[in-house]
């Protein structure tokens, strides 16, 4: 969206404590999912705002656990909160709840019919875990193979190695959509999906149509491809994090899809 007069200040942080932490709108949709349901166990001592304050701050400074403000809850405490709504499934809702919010507030449908499809390779450090080579682009580390709604949602993302070619790790990726989102009837990918070998697992797994927009054969230098622009532009949204900037530790996957989180990536 552009900046303008009017559009500027709905997205001015200069007020909060931190230009990462939630603004009163924002959590008051995801305090819902994050309420303490349980009756059993030790109370809380710290409030959940200041929790998801102190991981929303190292997703965007990057900053190792250790090493979060003493003005946060301590970082084991942080920690192990994130960890949990992370295995439970917690992160996954918020998000699936905030594309449908986003989707109904342009006027769409709540579900998605069309999505686009691609990946990122990034560096990795020496702390082992998942490594390979993308010889295409010539990066040693890790994968990030994401899917997101025509708008640039992002609907699901799976962390391999940076080896593994696209067509290969796209229907473990595309068959895990389809079971959130069976409303999907097309997806728009580049030429790295093309050939027979994806078409036929794609065909195994009755996955949504797969439409191959390529390159116009006459462009010269950079343009924008049409459907393929909005998820490059969610790997731009992804890049303000910092903690997305290098994969640092030895894959932190989801423990049930092999779904990686900001914060899974850093230690």
């Amino acid at each position: 969206m552009p900046w303008t007069e009017i559009t500027r200040p709905q997205y001015d942080r200069r007020g909060l404590r931190y230009a990462s932490d939630c603004t009163d709108e924002e959590w008051a949709l995801i305090e819902p999912f994050l309420r303490r349901t349980s009756k059993v166990g030790r109370p809380c001592k710290w409030p959940m705002r200041e929790i998801f304050n102190a991981v929303l701050y190292i997703a965007a400074t990057g900053c190792q656990w250790a090493l979060l403000p003493k003005d946060f809850p301590p970082f084991t405490t942080v920690q192990y909160h994130f960890y949990r709504w992370r295995d439970a499934g917690v992160l996954d809702l918020i998000n699936a709840a905030l594309v449908e919010a986003s989707r109904l507030m342009s006027g769409s449908d709540a579900a998605p019919s069309a999505a686009i499809i691609a990946s990122q390779s990034v560096k990795a450090t020496e702390s082992g875990g998942l490594c390979g080579y993308d010889a295409g682009k010539k990066v040693k580390g890790r994968k990030r193979h994401v899917i997101t709604d025509t708008q640039g949602n992002l609907l699901w993302c799976v962390v391999h190695s940076a080896s593994i070619q696209d067509r290969d790790g796209a229907p473990g990726l595309i068959a895990m959509v389809q079971d959130i989102f069976p409303s999907l009837q097309v997806l728009f990918a580049d030429g790295g999906y093309a050939g027979n070998k994806l078409q036929t697992a794609l065909q195994a797994i009755q996955a949504p149509r797969l439409e191959i927009v390529r390159r116009p054969q006459k462009a010269k230098g950079f343009v924008v491809i049409a459907k393929r622009w909005v998820v490059e532009r969610t790997f731009a949204w992804l890049g303000r994090c910092r903690r997305l900037a290098k994969d640092c530790k030895n894959g932190s996957l989801h423990p049930r899809h092999g779904c990686s989180s900001p914060l899974s990536e850093g230690k």
